[in-house]
């Protein structure tokens, strides 16, 4: 544990001229004017400090995987799907564990400090499962891995799927995961969801599904998750993930869906950058985009979270684990661009997922793990406009990544000037 002052710091919520004081690696002060002598000092020079960005819905097991065996030409899910069952033979524990730190070095770069990574668990060896409990237990010190024991095959419809969804919770996965809509049938895929809640009822714990990632308006499996949750009082313990089919749905159905999802505290995790790839492949024009009711849930008060879902993999051939592109992309596609809707997508990669998550330790409060991360703007708004460089990361009190900030020099009519492409510099 370390001590660290941060000095001049502006806030998420607007306040500036903050100064944040860590002790033994948990946040024991923040306000103006705060001095202590003989610890380590950052001058943050009016820049903006937060909580750590969180990752709520991740593929920890297929990241950097891009073009094994082949690449994805549909780019369809259920062809990223089938690439994934024929890359599973071929996947060994080494490979999986190299490629898995990798990205945790480009997380923490980014100050990503906490994932939920889902891990296929529809495989007998559960090598995917041994392989990422090793790089949570190897990293624990730098970032936070929770994992969700995920029956990409259909826990119905994949045989011993069930019985190996166990034995994954019984080696140390954290949460349980479901996807109802892949199921041969509707019922099912409601079958699933009650099996799965009752199992997080017995064993105390938390469930994150993914669920109606599809353009079938039809697929309402979010209606069981909802109507299980409450039966198995599970409130605030359970998130629906993707749930792109509501795109799809018409208004009347919406308008009873989300007063149910309101009642069962379930929460919603959006994934901007590959909902809106994925989704809308068998349209031609209009075209879909996929992606869930964001403003509708937000005014529904239903916790809303934008995962990552993919990077360089079967179903995903870009993205570098900065969750300001993830934001962006939510706030243009679901149209977010009022002053408040822009630091609710913010908030989907900061404070939102660390709470649907349970990481009740990350957040800018004394009492709070003194891990934060200073960014080369002043609010949170003008770090979505720009994607800013992280200056520095820290996690508990100590400096764990730091980047220059960079300066362009513009040279015009003999005359040389500094730009800075910042709103109010």
């Amino acid at each position: 544990m370390h001590d660290l002052l941060i000095k001049n710091a502006s806030l998420p919520d607007g306040q500036r001229g903050i100064d944040i004081l860590i002790r033994n690696g948990k946040i024991s002060a923040i306000g103006p004017a705060i001095y202590a002598d003989g610890i380590p000092q950052i001058d943050a020079g009016g820049d903006l400090v937060c909580s750590p960005f969180v990752d709520a819905h991740f593929h920890m097991d297929a990241v950097l995987s891009y073009g094994l065996p082949r690449v994805n030409e549909s780019g369809t899910l259920l062809e990223g799907i089938s690439l994934w069952g024929e890359l599973k033979p071929q996947l060994t524990k080494e490979a999986l564990i190299s490629r898995a730190l990798k990205y945790c070095e480009w997380a923490i770069s980014q100050g990503l400090l906490a994932i939920r990574s889902h891990v296929d668990i529809c495989d007998a060896s559960l090598l995917a499962v041994e392989a990422l409990l090793e790089v949570r237990e190897r990293m624990k010190g730098l970032i936070d891995i929770q994992l969700v024991a995920f029956p990409q095959d259909g826990l119905l419809r994949s045989s011993g799927a069930y019985t190996q969804l166990i034995r994954a919770l019984d080696m140390g996965v954290d949460v349980i995961g479901g996807i109802p809509h892949f199921e041969r049938t509707m019922s099912a895929g409601a079958e699933s969801v009650q099996i799965l809640c009752r199992l997080a009822a017995e064993r105390g714990l938390m469930v994150d599904m993914h669920c109606d990632e599809s353009d079938d308006p039809l697929s309402r499996h979010i209606e069981t998750l909802c109507e299980q949750t409450i039966h198995y009082r599970l409130q605030g313990k359970v998130a629906g993930s993707h749930l792109t089919s509501m795109h799809s749905m018409d208004n009347y159905y919406v308008s009873k869906l989300l007063p149910l999802m309101k009642e069962s505290g379930v929460a919603a995790i959006a994934n901007p950058l590959i909902n809106i790839t994925l989704q809308g492949r068998h349209d031609s024009y209009p075209k879909r985009r996929g992606m869930t009711r964001v403003p509708e849930m937000l005014n529904y008060q239903i916790p809303v979270a934008f995962g990552h879902d993919c990077v360089m993999d079967p179903w995903y051939s870009l993205g570098s684990g900065d969750m300001l592109e993830v934001a962006s992309m939510g706030l243009h596609v679901a149209q977010l661009t009022s002053q408040k809707g822009m630091r609710a997508c913010f908030d989907a990669v900061t404070t939102v997922p660390a709470e649907i998550m349970g990481l009740s330790q990350f957040g800018l409060r004394p009492g709070c793990e003194g891990s934060l991360v200073v960014l080369d703007v002043g609010d949170p708004v003008e770090a979505l406009r720009l994607r800013p460089v992280r200056r520095y990361v820290i996690r508990r009190g100590q400096v764990i990544a730091k980047t220059e900030a960079p300066r362009t020099r513009l040279m015009m009519n003999g005359n040389t000037s500094d730009i800075s492409r910042r709103f109010h510099d």
